[in-house]
């Protein structure tokens, strides 16, 4: 169901999870949510490594991610630190703790909102989308991105607003942006994350 065109540096892991219930009707515990803090007990650990190898990744096709268009787990960082990140819903919630701890960008789309097929692939100059309710927009040239019969929907720094997940969301696509000069990372912050919402009750495949 999801296509990778070759890329040289990118180490992709994208799996797709099914909820038991609507998002909306599900709460991420306490026990999950301690996890949303730097110092938490947690089985990968960022560093100023992780985030430059990340950044590199995200430049090989001209991107240039800094500012506001700084990688996704670096504005967790801060946010966590800030204290200005708060709970969304388990799929999301979940999404956080596992790139807040990895150091590597997640994306999580609702796949219902998607239309297939999808594929990953670095997008051109002129490609942009919306990220948010507000109506912003984030230009996508040399960026590595997920698409959709529509267009790009996702990437390693903002997800757009149409694919993202709601209250009526049952299934989701998970995708974990990382670089083959951080061997095996990927594969590890994928198990560990399927493993998270799976003791939610949620079941995931991989993809």
């Amino acid at each position: 169901m999801l296509t990778v065109e070759p890329h040289p540096l990118l180490d992709l892991q994208a799996f797709e999870t099914t909820f038991p219930r609507p998002l909306g009707e599900m709460q991420s515990p306490r026990n999950l949510l301690t996890l949303l803090d730097v110092e938490a007990m947690a089985p990968l650990h960022s560093d100023d490594r992780v985030r430059e190898l990340v950044r590199d990744l995200l430049r090989h096709g001209g991107f240039k991610p800094t500012g506001r268009s700084k990688p996704a787990s670096e504005y967790l960082i801060k946010a966590v630190k800030e204290k200005l990140l708060s709970p969304i819903n388990v799929a999301v919630d979940v999404c956080n703790i596992v790139s807040l701890h990895s150091g590597l960008p997640i994306s999580v789309v609702d796949l219902d909102r998607c239309r297939a097929p999808l594929r990953v692939a670095v997008a051109e100059s002129a490609m942009s989308y919306v990220f948010n309710a507000a109506g912003q927009s984030i230009d996508l040239g040399g960026l590595v991105c997920l698409f959709d019969s529509d267009g790009p929907c996702a990437n390693a720094v903002k997800d757009a607003q149409r694919t993202k997940t709601t209250d009526a969301t049952r299934r989701t696509l998970s995708v974990v942006w990382a670089t083959k000069e951080l061997p095996g990372r990927a594969a590890d912050a994928a198990r560990w994350y399927r493993g998270l919402l799976e003791e939610q009750g949620a079941g995931t495949e991989g993809v």
